[in-house]
């Protein structure tokens, strides 16, 4: 499904065969890339272009993340993978209620809580995250 448009170019979720981390693509013919997106934060970043020898300008894809990365895209985009896929991606990650980040694995500390599940809420634009072992859950205001 169409997310938006950048110079022409669609950038659009996929809904079959699709698996996380939350991402979406762009397929401009000669080469295509992904971009990530997140269900605990509003950051989108380039996650890969294929192939490497037709790699678009470092502007195009940076346009690109950049309109994806507008608000009412990036809620766009959170709304057709949670009502298609049903999964923020966060479960059974780690959540450290110092930084209020997802811990990496590595980095895990005595403040940090396993997500048992994530919940998007599209008409909040908020995630809401049961953690194993925590007296109350998470909620993150997008």
């Amino acid at each position: 499904m169409k997310v938006c448009s950048y110079k022409g170019l669609s950038v659009v979720i996929m809904l079959r065969d699709e698996h996380c981390p939350p991402h979406a693509h762009v397929d401009a013919g000669a080469w295509s890339a992904r971009f990530k997106f997140s269900f605990w934060h509003n950051g989108v970043e380039l996650w890969d272009v294929v192939p490497l020898s037709h790699r678009p300008p470092v502007a195009l894809l940076e346009g690109l993340r950049q309109s994806l990365r507008e608000t009412d895209h990036l809620r766009r985009a959170r709304w057709i993978w949670w009502t298609r896929l049903r999964t923020a991606c966060l479960d059974n990650q780690w959540w450290d209620g110092q930084s209020n980040q997802v811990a990496v694995l590595r980095e895990v500390a005595s403040t940090s809580f396993r997500i048992g599940s994530a919940y998007y809420e599209p008409e909040e634009n908020k995630t809401l995250l049961a953690l194993v072992g925590a007296r109350e859950g998470v909620e993150i205001e997008l």
